[in-house]
């Protein structure tokens, strides 16, 4: 085998020096390497940038909801308290609505006892009057009125006063 390497000669012009076509493709090849690089970083550059302007904003965001939130804890809070309030004032007129029903149901009781007035007096509105003649001075008429069992009264309707004058 070795007569076969033998005959073969060693051409140092084609291994030695590159040919100008090999030497053009290596040029190109690095100016297109270096394109890729280039374009690469400007992209990382973009890159960094818009992570950057996301984290500020991500920044301000947070603090305008912080902000909207603490916002709406403040008059969630304030809602609660009127709520408690309205609920407070809603027992008391319930409340109110009951005795002033027991206050009804005990009149209209009285009013279908047929209650009668003893003689002399007169009936309005399930309560008896006493019309006076006689004049004189409060405290008197009041005393007299009491020794009955009554009081005086103060007129506050037409109808209450078509019975007209003092009552006991």
């Amino acid at each position: 085998m070795e007569e076969i390497y033998i005959n073969v000669e060693y051409d140092k012009s084609v291994d030695s020096t590159p040919s100008q076509n090999q030497t053009g493709l290596r040029s190109s090849e690095r100016r297109f390497h270096g394109a890729v690089v280039l374009c690469l970083g400007l992209l990382s550059v973009f890159l960094l940038a818009r992570l950057i302007g996301l984290a500020v904003l991500y920044h301000h965001s947070a603090a305008d909801f912080s902000t909207i939130n603490t916002n709406l804890t403040e008059r969630l809070q304030a809602s609660n308290n009127k709520l408690s309030s309205m609920s407070e004032e809603r027992e008391l007129l319930n409340a109110s609505l009951i005795e002033t029903t027991k206050e009804l149901n005990r009149l209209q009781s009285l009013a279908r006892q047929n209650k009668s007035c003893p003689a002399g007096w007169r009936m309005f509105l399930c309560s008896c009057y006493l019309l006076s003649n006689k004049s004189g001075l409060w405290t008197k008429g009041r005393q007299d009125c009491r020794n009955r069992g009554a009081d005086l009264v103060v007129i506050d309707s037409a109808e209450e006063q078509v019975l007209g004058g003092s009552a006991a």
